[in-house]
């Protein structure tokens, strides 16, 4: 994505995992600059074309590093240099879960050439877009169920009614497109209802959000600093 991006694999349970680790513009300039916290940042469908470079994704990665969060951006089983075939969600979710583990390892970063000692105790954002807020979701519960706290969950063109979504937390940033050819706003209201969870809706986005990346930008800086975006 730029200089302060580094492309690698990790071990998983299938064979190597292929990962973009994406760094504050500010880590570049300051090694002791105080990292916000880490975002683990998931794509659409594999087998729809859906790959960690997606631009819904990159959009995502670029706000939180924005917000000095490190992103991470796995490839799915089977994408790029990521081992296996697609798994319909079960076994995407275990390495989803791998990865966090990995990203809370103090060793992980040093191993990269970076100085994150407090690793372990950085808050954990999920971000996921289409298939991947149906991963997220469910790689959510995994993490509380073992008492890994994870911050905020954010959730854009939610698979409602399309995959069995997980039940989200009060707080998580539902981002929707007004015009979701794929993915129909309603389906989300319906998903979203008996939740009480607000659904941000943006007037004339299409599901990869042509031309209103900026919206998702806005809204989640919006949410995290309590006031409009730039």
């Amino acid at each position: 994505m730029n200089q302060r991006t580094q492309v690698i694999t990790i071990p998983g349970l299938v064979g190597p995992i292929q990962i973009s680790v994406d760094l504050p513009e500010a880590c570049q300039h300051d090694p002791n600059f105080l990292v916000r916290g880490l975002a683990l940042i998931t794509h659409p469908h594999p087998l729809m074309g859906g790959t960690m470079n997606n631009k819904v994704v990159q959009t995502l990665t670029r706000t939180f590093n924005h917000l000095a969060y490190v992103g991470v951006r796995p490839n799915f089983r089977g994408v790029g240099e990521s081992a296996g075939v697609h798994d319909a969600g079960a076994g995407e979710i275990d390495d989803l879960f791998m990865v966090s583990e990995w990203m809370r390892k103090t060793a992980s970063w040093q191993a990269l050439g970076l100085e994150l000692n407090q690793a372990a105790a950085l808050p954990l954002v999920l971000a996921g877009f289409s298939f991947g807020s149906f991963v997220c979701s469910h790689l959510l519960q995994r993490l509380v169920q073992a008492g890994k706290p994870v911050e905020r969950l954010v959730m854009v063109g939610a698979a409602a009614g399309k995959w069995q979504l997980a039940p989200a937390p009060a707080g998580t940033i539902l981002i929707h497109g007004e015009l979701d050819e794929t993915i129909p706003l309603q389906a989300v209201f319906d998903w979203a209802r008996p939740q009480e969870l607000v659904v941000q809706v943006v007037p004339g986005a299409d599901h990869f959000f042509h031309r209103r990346l900026h919206c998702i930008r806005n809204i989640i800086v919006g949410e995290w600093l309590g006031q409009a975006a730039w």
